[in-house]
């Protein structure tokens, strides 16, 4: 089974609905993993800010840390390599990656309005 693991940059919330504005990339992401995360799949996800330990032990992610610097979060490994540098994946890789259809990840909207 496949083994995704995301490193973020330093933030408040994976979710991106914290503060003053809602960061809908991150709220995608967010919506995604939890699917996924949910059907049994192993995704881990770090944030900087609340585990900087976990970027300095991990080899591959130090590494590319020092070589790149910050530009290089978030970084997405699955099964320990490094795939994907400084953007999130779309829902396309991460469907292609665990063997779903993508049209499943996509957030689905409200069918009610607010006046």
């Amino acid at each position: 089974m496949a083994k995704l693991e995301i490193f973020d940059p330093a933030l408040c919330c994976a979710t991106g609905v914290c503060g003053p504005s809602v960061d809908p990339e991150l709220a995608r992401v967010a919506s995604a993993l939890f699917f996924l995360e949910g059907k049994g799949f192993s995704i881990k996800r770090y944030n900087l800010g609340n585990e900087p330990d976990v970027y300095v032990n991990n080899p591959t992610v130090s590494k590319l840390l020092n070589e790149k610097g910050p530009d290089v979060l978030p970084l997405i490994l699955l099964n320990g390599k490094a795939i994907k540098e400084g953007i999130y994946p779309t829902n396309e890789e991460l469907a292609s990656w665990f063997g779903v259809n993508a049209a499943i990840l996509e957030a689905k909207k409200s069918s009610s309005s607010l006046l």
